[in-house]
């Protein structure tokens, strides 16, 4: 990578932070905006073959959102997928509702 590339990828970085700071409006009591961690078990499991073949796989999962149980599912790779068969208990790491990071909770 060159210097150039370097300064142009850290510049991207830097507007796409601002702007998701200046987008979040500051609503505070908005649901599912920001950082969370939440509590799940995985509840099911799909798959859906596109037209030129390629797999894409799902896992659905059931949360404690403070007092309310949501109900999500998301698009993960083939690894988290196999990884995580139903009934896993797992910690989700969600950024304004969108999937970051799946952990198997430790028995």
């Amino acid at each position: 990578m060159t210097k150039t590339s370097r300064i142009a990828a850290a510049a991207a970085l830097a507007a796409s932070l601002v702007l998701s700071c200046a987008s979040s409006g500051g609503g505070g009591g908005k649901s599912g905006a920001g950082f969370r961690m939440l509590d799940a078990v995985v509840t099911e499991r799909r798959t859906e073959t596109g037209p030129s073949g390629q797999i894409t796989y799902y896992l659905g999962f059931e949360a404690k959102d403070g007092e309310a149980t949501a109900h999500m599912e998301y698009q993960v790779t083939r690894d988290q997928y196999l990884r995580n068969p139903e009934g896993t208990h797992v910690k989700l790491s969600l950024a304004d509702n969108q999937l970051r990071e799946i952990r198997r909770e430790s028995n």
